[in-house]
């Protein structure tokens, strides 16, 4: 099996003990080492622990030959544009179960028009995990309301709608609610 654990590894900054460490339960750098390299075998449970670990899914680590990537050519940062020290690709995104879209007509906050945001559904359990993220709330009759959810008091959450001028909305118990992702822009 050929993984992609060291490209994601190194696209999230970690260094190898700081994913030893992560996982569960820890291991050590030399192991995690080993897997990247293949000198030995990843089996599924190591790649749930890595993939957990790295906060991405298992599938995400495996190359598979029908999974398109997309070679690195440069790295950008506040110096600006340099190349790679080592050959990278990146795995263009792909879609999940329980994820639902916002499409962007018009620029509105920090999205453009053309823009598609990929959210995640979350029941009540989860609605802590989007708080200071932006997310789709359902509404009576069919609407619905997008903004940074702010704060939780019980069951009422507090959302801050996009735009500059935007007076804060309370939303009373909503069944779910979809907290944004990954956005998807075209240039």
């Amino acid at each position: 099996m050929i993984t992609a654990i060291r490209e994601v590894r190194r696209a999230k900054g970690l260094t190898l003990d700081e994913v030893a460490q992560r996982c569960t339960p820890p291991t050590t750098a030399q192991t995690i080492g080993r897997l990247e390299t293949g000198t030995r075998t990843v089996s599924v449970g190591w790649l749930n622990r890595i993939a957990a670990a790295l906060e991405v899914d298992a599938s995400d680590l495996v190359r598979l030959p029908e999974r398109p990537e997309i070679a690195v050519a440069a790295i950008l940062d506040g110096n600006g544009a340099q190349a790679p020290r080592r050959a990278a690709s990146v795995v263009p995104p792909r879609a999940a179960p329980g994820l639902v879209a916002v499409t962007v007509g018009g620029g509105i906050g920090d999205y453009r028009a053309g823009d598609a945001i990929w959210c995640e559904r979350l029941g009540p359990d989860g609605y802590a995990r989007a708080l200071n993220r932006d997310v789709l709330v359902p509404r009576p009759a069919g609407r619905f309301l997008f903004g940074r959810l702010i704060g939780r008091e019980g069951d009422k959450l507090h959302l801050l709608p996009l735009g500059a001028g935007a007076r804060q909305q309370v939303v009373n118990d909503p069944p779910w609610i979809a907290c944004a992702i990954r956005l998807i822009r075209a240039l």
